[in-house]
Order: structure tokens, then C-alpha cells, then sequence
């Protein structure tokens, strides 16, 4: 499906009045990434200070280092935002990419009821989309308001772990659900993200699958959080539902993971407080003329997001080059589409939107990991570029 980006669609609400950073592919003798900071009248390069996102939040004061940096204006943001749309990219003009480079990209699962009970139900299927609806019906019915408002970890928690092992009930997913210790997976690797109108990816054999619209925490090695974007968590319900083991496969893959549009470094305007109570909506437009419309709201996760970081980041475990934490989702869509009964899936030409008045709008269209290009530029391209550029 055919879209548009300008900056009444893509940036928070109140434009730019927080402090907006990303990255755009700046062309040049090398070309290469760039770290931008947005501002009402353009994108502008920072990259002279800071030659990486990662280096940038390493900083004792983000906020300030990034708008104290000497800037060179790239253009306007609808400039840069109309030639980030995959296929109508003009390679001799910049765009936008993911605003993370270095950072180890992790995701927290399982921290919403709603997508706690639709991961047993996964479980459950065995990975059958056509088997889900009715055991959706009989899981509901038998621990869905057992587990309504349980603070993981709590004693209450072990009580009703207990109280479902007895009945037969018990999940690795609820283990991680209501248990002491949450899920914190790798969802891909540094450089692998994709960014705002890029297309994002699911491979041909799956037949169930869906996007996961989440807040992203963004965190230094110091293990401060000192920012927050959008991602979509692509996941091949199918896979997983096969086996937890799996969980790799479903989902890392070739542009699976999107994130942006921005990062909105944590200031005056928006804090930490401004996260926990953020709602964020999805939107899916097919060229089938199919629809798909949910939201997810952080004021109703089960862990709070500062834990979710905390268990990812302690005296067992560094990220030397920081990291982004996907947060979970309430949402997983049970929508059929096509034969009733089987749900939702992804079919290639979706449109996906995922939107929050304070982070903006992260866009993208779906294609199959194989005929999207392959992901060649890490970690090591990104050292080498920097250096010819002579900015590293």
C-alpha cells in the first residue's frame, strides 16, 4: 500500500518541542549514518560532536550535549521524511533510519494479561491459528480473572501458581507472566533495526503473525533511561507457538524490528512519569482492503518499565554500548481475516502504523524477509565509515 510521511503525520503532538534525535543516511564521498537532532525549521547533523547515538546518551547530560553540539543543516523534516519511504528513496538526498545504532536491542515479553493469555493460548494451539479460538474460550473462562491485577513476584502470585499447578494449568508463559522474574529477550542485533518508511519484514511460511506496538525505553550503560521511541516487535505466532524455544526464530528476522520515529530524550516536557501513562495505537491497512485498529496502554503493564530495566541491566549483566528495551504490549489481534476462526496474520503491502501523541508515529509497510534487502551494514561497516569520513 501506497503512503505519505510529513511531519503532521510522524512527529509527537507538540512537534518539536521536546528533544527530538535520530539518524539519517547523509549522501557524500563516503556517504554514511549520521546522528540528527530535529528542530522546527530542519534535521541537522551532529555527528561532528557525537558520532554515534550510543556516544550521545553516554553523555552526563544528553538533553544538553545533544542541543549544545555544532549543527549543519541537512533539510527540512518533511524533506528527509518524504525520502524515507522504501522504493521512493533518493540515494543522492538524506533519510531517515533507525534512530539506535551501537545499542543492544532487547525485549521484555509477557507484561500485559491481555498478551499474557493470548501467549497460552499460542501454547496451547500448538501454533495452529485455527485451533486458538476455542481454546481462547476455555483458557478464558478457566484463569483469566484469576490472574486480573496480580503483582508478579507477589505472595499472591506464588499462591496462584500453586492454585493453577493443582488444576492442571500451569505455563511457562504465566511462569514469566506473574513469576518473580520477567522475560527479557534479544529481539535483534545492534545496527539491524529498521526506522520510520521502511518496509519490515515476516518470512513467506508463516501464516500467523502479527505486529506488537510497544514503548521502547532507551538506556545508557550506566543504566539510566534517557529517552523512549516506538518499536514494532514483529512476531511469528506460528513459530512460537510451536515451541518457546523458538522464540529466535520468531522473532529475529530480516527487518523484524522496527523502531522510531525518534527518540525523545526524557527533559521537562516529557519525563519517565509521561511514559508509564502513554497509549499507543495501531493501525493495519491491507491492500485487500482489510483494517485493523487496537491501542495498548502503559497504565495497565503488570511490571513497571524502570523494572523491566532493572532486570535487564545489573551487576550480572552490562551493555557496554547501552540498549533499548521493547516494553511488551496489551494488544495481540484476534481480527479474522479471510477464514473465520483463524485470525489475524500479516499478508505482504500492509500498512502498519504505530502512534502515541507524545512519541509520534512509526510507519512502515510489510514485506517478506526474503524480497526485502538484505541487512549488510553492522557494526563493523558503521566503525569503517565513521573513519573514512574522518569522524571517528
Amino acid at each position: 500500500m501506497d503512503f505519505t510521511l510529513n511531519k503532521d503525520i510522524v512527529l509527537p503532538a507538540d512537534g518539536c518541542n521536546g528533544v527530538l534525535i535520530g539518524r539519517a543516511w547523509v549522501p557524500g564521498d563516503p556517504g554514511g549514518p549520521s546522528v540528527v537532532i530535529l528542530a522546527e525549521h530542519g534535521v541537522y547533523d551532529i555527528t561532528g560532536r557525537w558520532p554515534t547515538v550510543s556516544m550521545l546518551l553516554e553523555a552526563e547530560d544528553p538533553v544538553v550535549a545533544a542541543v549544545t553540539a555544532d549543527m549543519v543543516r541537512l533539510g527540512s523534516i518533511d524533506a528527509l521524511l518524504a525520502n524515507s519511504i522504501a522504493g521512493h528513496c533518493d540515494p543522492s538526498k538524506p533519510y531517515f533510519l533507525a534512530p539506535i545504532d551501537l545499542q543492544a536491542v532487547k525485549a521484555a515479553g509477557v507484561t500485559f494479561v491481555d498478551s499474557l493469555m493470548e501467549r497460552v493460548i499460542e501454547e496451547h494451539a500448538k501454533g495452529d491459528a485455527g485451533a486458538a479460538e476455542e481454546i481462547r474460550n476455555t483458557i478464558g473462562r478457566e484463569i483469566g480473572t484469576d490472574i486480573a491485577g496480580i503483582r508478579p513476584g507477589s505472595e499472591e502470585a506464588a499462591k496462584l501458581k500453586q492454585a493453577l499447578i493443582d488444576r492442571g494449568l500451569w505455563s511457562q508463559y504465566l511462569e514469566v507472566g506473574i513469576g518473580p522474574d520477567a522475560e527479557v529477550f534479544t529481539k535483534a542485533q545492534p545496527m539491524a533495526a529498521v526506522g520510520i518508511g521502511a518496509e519490515i519484514g515476516i518470512p513467506s511460511h508463516s501464516t500467523w503473525n502479527n505486529p506488537e506496538p510497544e514503548a521502547v525505553v532507551v538506556v545508557n550503560s550506566r543504566g539510566e533511561a534517557v529517552g523512549a521511541t516506538l518499536g514494532n516487535d514483529v512476531n511469528l505466532r506460528d513459530v512460537e507457538g510451536r515451541s518457546a524455544l523458538l522464540l529466535g526464530k520468531a522473532k529475529d528476522n530480516n527487518a523484524s524490528c522496527a523502531v522510531g520515529p525518534f527518540i525523545r530524550l526524557f527533559d521537562q516536557t516529557f519525563d519517565f512519569d509521561d511514559l508509564r501513562g502513554i497509549d499507543i495505537s495501531l493501525a493495519v491497512e491491507g491492500d485487500d482492503g482489510f483494517s485493523l485498529m487496537g491501542s495498548s496502554s502503559m497504565s495497565q503493564i503488570s511490571r513497571d518499565p524502570l523494572d523491566l530495566v532493572r532486570q535487564t541491566i545489573s551487576n550480572t549483566h552490562q551493555y557496554p554500548d547501552g540498549f533499548v528495551l521493547f516494553t511488551g504490549t496489551m494488544f495481540a489481534p484476534t481480527k479474522d481475516r479471510g477464514e473465520p476462526g483463524r485470525g489475524f496474520t500479516h499478508k505482504a503491502g500492509d500498512l502498519v502504523i504505530i502512534a502515541s501523541p507524545a512519541l509520534g508515529a512509526l510507519v512502515n509497510r510489510v514485506n517478506h524477509c526474503e524480497s526485502i534487502t538484505p541487512w549488510t551494514f553492522g557494526s563493523g561497516a558503521l566503525l569503517k565509515n565513521l573513519s573514512a569520513r574522518g569522524v571517528l
